[in-house]
């Protein structure tokens, strides 16, 4: 059996695939995003390229310990009205980043990359869904900061925890929402690197 390789410390990224009943093991990256953030202004050629980046990453550290595997990265990002949004800094930003989306529709864009540590290919797709949030007050957007889900997070918020309260609707996959699509993952699994899901 294929060994599953999760290059992320993303905590909604390992609960959507241990929820899926994968086994997997987790290595982390450490990457300078604002390098390639600078230098590409594409959303989801961003997307793809921070999650490439991630899936080398883990498989130069993988070779070097002599582990195989297939390596999954992926990397979140929201993109309101040609604005690219990423993680918050500090409850500032949570609450300015939150206020933007209020009572609007927003695309949250997920690029995955694939590889594998006995071969040079690397797959790579990507995924947008739309998201509109509840308008909301000041006052619930300083409730829900004080809950500390935005921390880590694409765009301030997790559709997992308290932020289910305030998505109206959600156009696309929801998985994609949580940072993983987990349809284009079975299919780039399946297609590329002959591993059925169903079947770990």
């Amino acid at each position: 059996m294929k060994r599953i390789i999760l290059a992320s410390k993303s905590v909604d990224r390992n609960w959507i695939l241990k929820q899926a009943g994968i086994s997997f093991k987790v290595i982390r990256t450490n990457i300078d995003e604002n390098q390639f953030k600078e230098t590409i202004t594409n959303p989801v050629d961003l997307v793809k390229k921070l999650a490439s980046v991630k899936a080398n990453s883990a498989k130069n550290k993988l070779v070097k310990q002599k582990m195989e595997g297939i390596i999954i990265a992926a990397d979140t990002i929201v993109e309101l009205n040609g604005e690219i949004i990423g993680k918050a800094k500090d409850e500032a930003e949570a609450f300015n980043i939150l206020k933007k989306l209020t009572g609007k529709s927003h695309n949250l864009i997920t690029g995955l990359a694939i590889t594998e540590t006995n071969n040079s290919k690397l797959i790579t797709d990507h995924d947008i869904t739309s998201v509109e949030f509840l308008p909301l007050t000041d006052e619930e957007i300083y409730d829900y900061i004080k809950t500390n889900e935005w921390k880590g997070r694409a765009g301030a918020y997790s559709i997992r925890d308290k932020a289910s309260l305030f998505i109206y609707r959600i156009v696309g996959s929801s998985s994609n929402v949580i940072g993983l699509p987990m349809h284009k993952l079975y299919l780039v699994l399946k297609d590329h690197f002959n591993l059925n899901l169903f079947h770990i």
